[in-house]
């Protein structure tokens, strides 16, 4: 099932909910550091276990403690609804870190 791109407008509106993300070409990215190694671990297990109920799975750099999230809709060629709700979700299970 297609899932539409965003519009630079809605984009935008979402990023204002979305603070801590940036948006470059056709992803968003948040880097977010852990306090320690094992904590930024157990971060990413979470954020893997919420993308994959969703069915919708994030690229993740982990450099020690900092973990690195990008989101884009490949199957769309840009931003959909999907990456900025697993966004959302990321925020939420980052502020439990």
């Amino acid at each position: 099932m297609s899932t539409p791109l965003l519009s630079d407008d809605e984009i935008a509106t979402a990023l204002k909910e979305l603070p801590e993300w940036t948006h470059t070409g056709t992803s968003i990215t948040r880097t977010v550091e852990a306090p320690s190694f094992m904590a930024g671990i157990e971060l990413v297990r979470r954020v893997a276990a919420e993308a994959e109920a969703a069915n919708h799975h994030p690229d993740i750099d982990i450099r020690w403690r900092r973990v690195t999230f990008t989101l884009s809709t490949h199957s769309e060629g840009g931003l959909t609804r999907l990456d900025t709700a697993l966004a959302g979700e990321i925020d939420r299970l980052a502020q439990q870190s």
